[in-house]
């Protein structure tokens, strides 16, 4: 549908118009700038407030004042604000006169050149000499108010405190609200940190196919696509697994990627349909030494990000100093639901015992998928600290080896903070048979309308039979560490651009 203008907005193609009547180019293709605004106060100030310091900047009014021959303008750009101090004399009546009639106004671009000087209120700004438009804004910015209440928190106001007219205009978002820049800022720090500290451990940094002929690595439903000069289907991945494994059977020691995955599932606060994921896997290691890295690896993301190891999340001040508590899926069941799961080795029996104490559940389900979810009703919750929660189920676990002690259980572990499913590992499985035969159970298992198949991947196992070192092997939400380290209520808080519903 084509644009309709608003009021509003008619009247600033109305002010553009009269620019280019009076010769006024509105969007030039040439600028210049010398100093970020941060950069032209800080000049000044290193400098003594000495006269002489020469500065261009560039930036969006974000307030205007015209007082007779004398305009103060606040201009933003990504560092921050610096005040305009604009006099007729030195600007000429004609760019005044812009600025005066408001031609020139607030949330347009301009470019301003000047020496540094102290207002009589004691700001640092730049006496302009000359002053350019270098972009017309012809629709105006929501405006946000803020408000700080006796206790110190912060309410804003305005038109623009809908949440999901922020996610969905977040270029707006972002424009009018620093915090939300800062957060992704933060998020883009966490993963610098992240990548600092896997090149530390020697890992190397590789990309693997977003387009799949067989998806694999997880259980999920994936996109599908079709690529039409082939005739053939592929699927978005829904993880980095089964190729990076791959890459551990070529000989790397160590491979690790940091990227999108596509699962079309249910939408979360903790769920987006695209998402971005951190997978690594080491050899020679088992699910002990991953948990080593893991913990290190997120408490480094955090002292790196927010200067100390612990962080405030929901009210909850959360403390990351490593090592973290493990526990084993069955206590923790048993702390928590105080139900022994293991005194019913089958679905059958766990079953009529879940439906004896009342406790809900979806009929038909594997054993696992049984103790999996006692584990969510009942203890996942209240994992507020980091907490890892050890030896998984064998039937919801294709890719882990066996523990010691019994044939029902893998070592696999999940890492929970905040009540939060972070990460997710195992002592990768490397014996071809066995991984056959897991594909072959887990396709048994599978019911028509359920998420969770898992593909037989031929050549995957093709690559096992080549010979695969004992591993471990890791995966992380890095959506979800972004939530927990810049204290946010949903994912669509730290995703620039989150899935939406279609408007109609």
């Amino acid at each position: 549908m084509p644009w309709q203008p608003t009021k509003l907005e008619q009247e600033r193609l109305e002010k553009l118009e009269i620019l280019k009547a009076r010769g006024v180019e509105s969007f030039p293709a040439r600028v210049q700038r010398t100093h970020t605004a941060r950069q032209a106060i800080a000049a000044f100030e290193q400098d003594g407030d000495a006269s002489g310091v020469e500065v261009t900047v560039c930036g969006r009014i974000r307030r205007a004042n015209v007082t007779g021959k004398i305009a103060f303008m606040h201009i933003e750009d990504e560092s921050g604000r610096v005040q305009l101090f604009v006099r007729i004399n030195e600007v000429g009546e004609e760019m005044f006169g812009l600025i005066k009639e408001h031609l020139i106004d607030t949330d347009d671009y301009v470019q301003a050149s000047g020496e540094m000087m102290r207002t009589k209120a004691g700001e640092a700004s730049v006496q302009v000499k000359t002053l350019r438009l270098l972009a017309k804004s012809l629709s105006p910015l929501p405006v946000v108010k803020q408000e700080t209440r006796d206790d110190g928190t912060v309410v804003e106001h305005g038109e623009f405190t809908d949440k999901e007219a922020r996610y969905r205009q977040r270029y707006a978002d972002l424009a009018v609200n620093q915090k939300v820049r800062e957060t992704f800022k933060k998020r883009s720090h966490v993963i610098r940190a992240i990548r600092d500290y896997l090149d530390g451990q020697g890992m190397l940094e590789v990309e693997t196919p977003i387009l799949q002929p067989i998806y694999g690595g997880a259980a999920a439903r994936p996109f599908t696509t079709h690529h039409n000069q082939l005739d053939q289907s592929l699927f978005l991945r829904i993880s980095f697994e089964l190729y990076l494994k791959r890459l551990i059977v070529g000989g790397y020691d160590a491979v690790y990627e940091i990227g999108r995955d596509f699962r079309n599932e249910g939408v979360s606060y903790k769920h987006n349909p695209e998402f971005t994921m951190l997978e690594f896997y080491k050899a020679y290691i088992d699910y002990r030494d991953v948990m080593v890295i893991a913990e290190n690896m997120v408490a480094y993301a955090a002292q790196a990000v927010n200067g100390s190891l612990t962080c405030t999340f929901e009210s909850h001040t959360v403390d990351l100093t490593t090592p973290w508590r493990r526990v084993t899926m069955r206590d923790i069941i048993k702390e928590h639901a105080e139900i022994d799961y293991m005194d019913y080795r089958d679905a059958a029996s766990l079953e009529a015992e879940m439906r004896a104490r009342g406790i809900g559940f979806k009929p038909g389900q594997p054993w696992g998928k049984l103790v999996e979810h006692l584990f969510s009703e009942y203890a996942e919750p209240k994992l507020i600290q980091p907490t890892i929660i050890c030896d998984y189920p064998r039937d919801i676990s294709p890719f882990a080896k066996r523990v010691d002690y019994d044939e029902l259980h893998v070592e696999r572990f999940e890492f929970y903070i905040a009540g939060m499913e972070m990460g997710n590992a195992f002592t990768e499985l490397n014996d071809p048979i066995d991984q056959e035969q897991r594909f072959l159970d887990m396709a048994a298992a599978f019911k028509a309308g359920e998420d969770d198949e898992t593909p037989l991947d031929e050549d995957f196992l093709r690559a096992m039979r080549y010979g695969m070192p004992p591993m471990g092997g890791f995966g992380m939400g890095i959506d979800r560490i972004a939530i927990l380290l810049t204290d946010q209520p949903s994912i669509r808080d730290v995703l620039l651009f989150p899935h939406m519903r279609d408007q109609k």
